[in-house]
């Protein structure tokens, strides 16, 4: 419980809103923080995910969940998506900059700028275009919370997927340099650091044999990540329990960085 008698769980009142909240990750985020009672806005460009998140999420019948259309890569989207989030729901407590694609495993000297500029277009300048969107009602407010779907790509080297790597490196740098510019404003940053999470995404690489016999020995917890896991960090860095917890990056990996 917090000194005001409110439980660090309870978000009841807030809304959040998640960037590729539906599939993967973003999914599990999006679910646990409206089990927890917060009103859910969800980004996402597949207007079927869209709807099958927004069916699952609000059966309980618990606060709203609206998805809308958004490609992050386009900050006129993002603008827009911003502004009609506002319109809906009338505050942005949390923004989870979560939104992503997969890198095209290529060797440097074969990588075509337009693949750079693809991964980087959504992984980067997309979380750049949602921050930047919602960093001013934020301020207005003197309140928020702004978490980065970085990866262990960041740190743990990744071949062939450089423009991935690098993208996910910038996410917990820019985390590290906005907790500090927006500490003033009331504002907490941070990054989420996934290790090998078995999503839609993933999914086939983490089936394959190679993934089994040379990935996963190196999990101490032998076993892929899930959704499901994610479901009660992203409550409790929206949430008043992390209320002095900014600038850091959360690594949820089973173990596997320091194995």
């Amino acid at each position: 419980m917090d000194p005001d008698g409110t439980s660090w769980h309870d978000l009841t009142g807030q809304v959040a809103l998640v960037t590729g909240g539906n599939s993967g990750i973003g999914r599990g985020m999006a679910r646990g923080l409206h089990k927890a009672g917060a009103a859910v806005a969800i980004w996402g460009t597949n207007s079927d995910r869209n709807e099958e998140t927004v069916a699952e999420l609000s059966a309980d019948g618990g606060a709203p969940v609206v998805a809308f259309g958004v490609d992050v890569s386009d900050e006129d989207a993002v603008a827009r998506g911003t502004a009609a989030t506002l319109e809906r729901f009338g505050q942005i407590d949390s923004c989870f900059a979560n939104a992503g694609v997969p890198g095209r495993p290529m060797p440097i000297d074969a990588m075509t700028t337009d693949e750079w500029r693809r991964v980087m277009s959504v992984n980067l300048d997309g979380q750049f275009f949602t921050v930047r969107a919602v960093a001013g009602h934020m301020k207005s407010r003197g309140t928020g919370s702004i978490v980065f779907t970085s990866s262990v790509s960041m740190s743990d080297g990744l071949p062939f997927a450089v423009h991935y790597a690098a993208a996910k490196a910038g996410l917990a740098a820019m985390a590290r340099g906005l907790a500090v510019e927006l500490a003033r404003n009331g504002i907490r940053v941070n990054a989420v650091v996934p290790g090998w999470t078995k999503a839609a995404m993933t999914e086939d690489l983490l089936d394959s044999p190679a993934a089994h016999a040379k990935i996963l020995p190196r999990v101490p917890l032998r076993r892929w990540g899930t959704p499901e896991d994610f479901e009660a960090l992203a409550v409790w860095l929206a949430g008043p329990g992390s209320g002095y917890f900014t600038g850091q990056t959360l690594v949820l990996d089973g173990g596997y960085t320091v194995f």
